[in-house]
């Protein structure tokens, strides 16, 4: 049985989440993709400039992992940059710093804190089922992929 992947802690979701090269048709261009985690680690690391070791306590994970992170995002935006490919910000699995829940059973909303999400999704407090979705708390997408919001119009999410 395989490793369960840990949800790494982001602090934001970039407004603008697809960038490609100007005066070349969508349809002609590849795409790569880079998850929330991997831009949460650029961020963090170019754009704040803070150590690999701060960046990785913010994002609750081991400096090496942090590392390997940072080197895949940074492989990719120079991939798309350099052999002019589309690249879209989307899905991974991450969490914020307090993570809104929802039961599928009887549609309960409550809020973890992050730190108790390492060892795993939580049970409904109020009837207990294991059954819940995560709940992003804006209209941008859903952790674990953006589930939710993957297919819809912007207009569409934002009523």
């Amino acid at each position: 049985m395989p490793r369960p992947v840990k949800w790494r802690r982001v602090g934001f979701i970039p407004q603008a989440t697809y960038f490609k090269p100007a005066g070349v048709p969508l349809r002609a261009l590849e795409e790569v993709v880079l998850t929330v985690e991997e831009a949460e680690a650029i961020r963090l690391k170019d754009l704040e400039g803070l150590e690999q070791e701060q960046c990785a306590e913010r994002m609750f994970v081991s400096r090496p992992t942090f590392h390997r992170v940072l080197q895949f995002a940074r492989r990719k935006v120079a991939d798309a940059l350099v052999n002019g490919k589309a690249l879209r910000i989307h899905g991974g699995n991450f969490a914020f710093p307090r993570q809104p829940f929802q039961c599928r059973r009887d549609g309960h909303v409550w809020t973890v804190p992050f730190e108790a999400l390492v060892a795993g999704p939580p049970a409904c407090p109020r009837c207990q089922s294991p059954s819940v979705l995560t709940v992003h708390p804006s209209s941008h997408g859903t952790g674990r992929g953006w589930g939710r919001w993957r297919n819809q119009p912007r207009s569409e999410r934002d009523s």
